[in-house]
């Protein structure tokens, strides 16, 4: 049984030899009603542009036709893909406009370029092996607020708990730093390894990312950046040690941000890494 007129998923990687390629990071969902649960996770998306990366034989991609977005902009790097996607195009009126190519050199803005009365949101079951790097490049956009409404994205578990780890966690790092400081991000659901085809050896997670005007939106990005990379670097040494690869005086830094220079990185709130970041740049000039 499927929710439109197009044949079940799986008959469609049939007919159109769709096999998951591990070189892609291909792990297909199949289940159409998963993907619809997923697709309402943003909530109203009628006014919605939906950028989706990945669509693969187009699972989500019709759960999200079908739970009314206005429209639907697809990157798939694979061409074998490309076919199957215009039959749901052709299925939806044409909602969907399928783009071959590879998302990590995609300039989002111009390519989605929304009407006044358009928001858009990102919903994509993300390829395992360049998930975390486009997340990285959706939240260090260099305008904030960014183009986007929010990010709805499928993680390999491990990945979904970085993001939205607190300090004193193992899993809190860098990930956790970067989406903390910009947006608020949940986990909102927990996805079996057992619903992919072919299964991954790990379990997933949906994460659901607000973006919202930062923790003091003086800080630059760069100079946060850099403090996080150096005291995560060295997670398990203190700050005193783990700092002195910066190019100002480690000791100073840390009394200029009110810190104990015994602190661990693992420990350092988001609000006190910020703190860390606006006196690095007050210190650099």
């Amino acid at each position: 049984m499927t929710h439109d007129a197009l044949p079940p998923l799986r008959d469609i990687i049939n007919s159109y030899d769709l096999r998951a390629k591990k070189s892609f990071g291909q792990n297909f969902l199949l289940d159409l009603n998963l993907t619809s649960k997923i697709a309402r996770i943003p909530g109203d998306i009628s006014n919605s542009v939906i950028y989706e990366v990945g669509p693969g034989p187009g699972g989500l991609t019709r759960g999200l036709l079908e739970s009314g977005a206005k429209r639907v902009v697809a990157v798939e790097m694979d061409n074998r893909c490309v076919p199957a996607l215009r039959d749901v195009s052709e299925a939806y009126g044409g909602r969907l406009a399928v783009i071959q190519g590879d998302a990590m050199d995609i300039d989002e803005p111009e390519l989605l370029a929304p009407s006044s009365n358009e928001d858009v949101r990102i919903v994509a079951n993300l390829p395992y092996n360049v998930g975390t790097a486009l997340f990285v490049k959706w939240l260090t956009s260099t305008t904030w607020l960014p183009w986007y409404q929010s990010l709805t994205l499928m993680f390999q578990q491990e990945v979904a708990e970085r993001i939205v780890a607190n300090p004193g966690s193992k899993a809190y790092g860098r990930l956790s730093v970067l989406a903390q400081w910009r947006g608020t991000a949940r986990i909102a659901m927990r996805v079996p390894a057992a619903a992919f085809t072919p299964a991954p050896k790990v379990a997933s997670a949906i994460i659901h990312f607000e973006p919202r005007e930062p923790i003091n939106k003086n800080v630059q990005l760069k100079h946060l950046e850099k403090v996080v990379e150096k005291a995560f670097g060295q997670r398990r040494k203190m700050l005193r040690a783990s700092l002195k690869g910066l190019d100002v005086d480690a000791a100073s830094l840390i009394t200029a941000a009110n810190l104990n220079p015994t602190m661990r990185a693992e420990t350092v709130t988001v609000a006190e890494f910020v703190e860390l970041a606006r006196q690095y740049g007050r210190m650099r000039g």
